[in-house]
């Protein structure tokens, strides 16, 4: 029927192998396995095994005809009880962003030989933020290893005054325009360095960006209208794709 099908792979939360393999698993300092606020489980970041078994399942995901594989949490873990967790692989010195740098490269090396995309979810403010967000998300390190780059430019996301904005949520054009511009203008500068011969980037492939947009209510009522202002935005920038997001599934058919 001519409809492109996105495999969303989770990738280091992963409630389902970390009982299973709690030596590569984020635990407590008790020795038992941590869980973020929503009570769920991690794998290590750093855990080389870890890695080949999301190879495996992006593997099996392609082969059952998938179209793109799309990795969402990438990351080191944000919230819950950040101060009893301790990690059985990553040493605790190396940056989180290099360890996640490897990855990235590793995820690429692996499934070059894939005839489908490869796209990354990143956080939203990794667009604006030049640091790692203390989760190993920088935009730089990740470009270089994928087709798309998909960003959660969700306007609720962000922090009350982000930008000058009292509420973000209510200002989708706004965070969405701003937030995308300064990744594109980032990118292009990579890709700027790509062609020159003296860059370490040389020859390099640089990711396109197509951004998650919300049509949940958080922090504002999203209308239909509030849902063509968030893809107005992404048009704006210069871009012509998004992916839309609703935890519940229940989309607003109207904004289509």
């Amino acid at each position: 029927h001519d409809i492109y099908t996105i495999a969303r792979i989770s990738v280091f939360q992963d409630p389902y192998l970390a009982p299973r393999r709690p030596d590569i698993a984020v635990q407590t300092k008790q020795g038992v396995l941590w869980k973020d606020r929503k009570g769920l489980s991690w794998l290590d970041p750093a855990s080389k095994e870890a890695w080949e078994y999301v190879v495996h399942i992006a593997r099996a995901s392609e082969a059952i005809g998938f179209d793109e594989l799309n990795f969402d949490y990438i990351r080191f873990p944000s919230d819950g009880n950040m101060s009893d967790i301790l990690f059985p692989v990553w040493d605790g010195k190396k940056p989180r962003s290099d360890v996640l740098a490897e990855f990235f490269s590793y995820l690429d090396t692996e499934l070059s030989s894939l005839p489908v995309p490869i796209s990354l979810d990143f956080f939203g403010m990794t667009m604006t933020n030049t640091d790692d967000l203390n989760i190993g998300q920088v935009l730089e390190k990740a470009a270089p290893h994928a087709d798309y780059i998909a960003p959660m430019v969700y306007p609720s996301h962000y922090p009350p005054t982000w930008n000058n904005i009292p509420n973000p949520a209510a200002k989708p054009y706004e965070v969405i325009h701003f937030a995308m511009s300064e990744g594109e203008r980032r990118l292009k500068e990579m890709r700027i360095l790509a062609a020159s011969t003296t860059s370490p980037f040389y020859g390099m492939r640089i990711a396109e960006l197509r951004p998650w947009i919300q049509d949940f209510d958080l922090g504002a009522n999203y209308t239909a209208d509030m849902i063509r202002k968030e893809k107005q935005a992404v048009y704006d920038v210069g871009l012509d794709s998004w992916m839309a997001w609703d935890p519940k599934n229940v989309y607003t058919r109207e904004a289509y």
